[in-house]
């Protein structure tokens, strides 16, 4: 488990660190008004199907089924992945021609607004991304059961290189106003997911997968995918569900007279979406994507007390990253948000609203990083039923609390009620997790958060401190960067000795070597 979190998670980081200077470019490019409002909303439905495949349901519904296969007849096995590709590559060229019409008949009935006309045309410009990154993701989760990890945590590497390069070139290359260069980088996913799809078919090749058109429905095992597939949509991905709640609910509050909100509200909404979902995928997915292959062949020979273990140890990994990682985004989201986005077309109130948002954000981080470990854990045992149900709930719920909190908290509200809501799914799932599997699942996770929350109140304490001895410090961008530099140092720094000094179970489980 470790040894496959620590390639992810690497590789990950990699990732979310080009996805940082990717958002730089568009800060400085876009700005954070009405032309990267149009940009964020063109991008969400393709970058939804990334978010709903690429992080859940269809990796998340083939590991459990394509695993148990594996194990029983490999060319049955084989035979599956050709079939799951083909059918999933046929059924979103489908959706992706049906949602191109549908735009285009939106626009000749309600003819939009520049802004909006803008957002159309760029969904409708990278709407194959959405099939390409289907197709990856299935690629990438067969793979995960054959304990290859490396090439598809790298997939979004080559995502954010396209598309930075795609950027600069528009800008720099091509010289194009920022109203034309938005169409180049468009272009630029498309060929990303392009790409991504030829590197997942090479590593694939190597374990003797070799894909080919293949229509065999009917075999029980694709029809258990197909069962599981449904619900695995809305159990695993409620976080993205609830964060485009919190977008399509701040556009239809913005900027009218009497509404608590901007044109700006859903561009300050995406760059606190990226920050918090930096820990969030570097270290809560890629310890689920991790661990999920494992839980499943535990399952599928009925060990659910190893099980049950896996799940234990997943949760407490959990704690020991999220809370010192909630605390540190909202000590550094001011300075942090200055050094990466303010220059080119984003402002210092940009900054100041965006910092605001991303404190409420990093609120939910442990129910976030719970949210994909429990959810597999039903996925490993092929219970999908009771992840969606629990996520219809807190959809629900977050929607309600969206239109009460907007209002005294304007942004912060919205990403306020999407933390809530993932406690509140958290401990429905862990309630019905125990009761059908009565193993000890709590056992050590009380002293993992009371040395975790020990650990986080002295490093708090120290970042107070360093916060307070550079106040006097001009606002700058070279303040900025030392007022992180230091922070970030000294925090994590104060986090890990005083770990040692309580001797942390989790911190000599992560800092175990590569042979583990």
């Amino acid at each position: 488990m470790i040894r496959g979190f620590k390639q992810i998670a690497g590789l990950t980081f990699i990732s979310r660190i080009l996805g940082m200077l990717r958002d730089m470019a568009f800060a400085h490019f876009f700005g954070a008004d009405w032309l990267m409002t149009a940009w964020t909303m063109g991008f969400k439905i393709p970058n939804l199907a990334r978010r709903l495949f690429g992080e859940g349901a269809a990796s998340a519904s083939v590991i459990p089924i394509y695993s148990e296969e594996l194990g029983k007849d490999p060319d049955s096995a084989k035979r599956l992945a050709c079939s799951v590709v083909t059918v999933l590559t046929i059924f979103l060229t489908g959706v992706m021609l049906l949602a191109e019409i549908l735009i285009v008949v939106y626009a000749l009935i309600f003819p939009p607004n520049e802004g909006t006309r803008l957002g159309l045309t760029l969904a409708a410009i990278m709407m194959p991304f959405m099939v390409c990154i289907c197709v990856v993701a299935v690629i990438g989760g067969i793979l995960n059961v054959h304990r290859h990890f490396l090439t598809p945590a790298a997939a979004p590497v080559l995502l954010n290189v396209v598309i930075i390069a795609s950027a600069f070139l528009a800008a720099m290359g091509f010289n194009l106003p920022p109203e034309q260069q938005v169409y180049v980088v468009a272009v630029g996913v498309v060929i990303a997911g392009v790409l991504q799809i030829g590197m997942q078919m090479g590593a694939l090749r190597k374990h003797g997968v070799i894909l080919r058109p293949l229509w065999e429905t009917h075999s029980p095992a694709f029809r258990r995918i197909l069962l599981l597939m449904g619900p695995m949509i809305l159990g695993l991905t409620v976080t993205q569900i609830n964060t485009l709640a919190d977008d399509l609910i701040a556009l239809a509050f913005s900027n009218d007279q009497g509404q608590p909100l901007t044109w700006s509200s859903v561009s300050y909404l995406y760059y606190a979406q990226r920050l918090y979902q930096f820990p969030l995928g570097v270290l809560g997915i890629s310890l689920a994507t991790a661990i999920f292959p494992e839980l499943s062949s535990e399952a599928a020979k009925g060990a659910y007390d190893k099980m049950m273990q896996v799940v234990s140890r997943g949760l407490r990994v959990s704690i020991f990253v999220a809370v010192p990682a909630t605390v540190g985004l909202i000590l550094v989201a001011r300075p942090i948000i200055a050094v990466l986005f303010e220059h080119g077309r984003f402002t210092a109130d940009d900054t100041g609203n965006t910092a605001w948002t991303l404190s409420f954000y990093a609120i939910g981080l442990c129910g976030f990083f719970g949210q994909q470990i429990l959810t597999r854990a039903f996925y490993s045992t092929q219970n999908s039923k009771v992840p969606a149900i629990t996520a219809v709930g807190a959809v629900l719920v977050n929607v309600a609390l969206n239109l009460i909190l907007i209002w005294p908290l304007g942004t912060g509200g919205l990403a306020l009620s999407t933390a809530i809501c993932s406690y509140l799914q958290v401990i429905v799932l862990m309630v019905v997790l125990k009761k059908q599997h009565p193993v000890e699942m709590m056992k050590g996770l009380r002293k993992t958060i009371l040395k975790t929350a020990c650990a986080t109140a002295v490093m708090a304490g120290a970042g107070f401190g360093v916060i307070k001895l550079l106040s006097n410090m001009p606002i700058s961008l070279k303040s900025d960067l030392i007022r992180v530099g230091v922070l970030v140092s000294i925090c994590a720094g104060v986090y890990i000795g005083i770990s040692a000094v309580l001797k942390s179970e989790m911190l000599g489980l992560l800092a175990k070597s590569r042979r583990s």
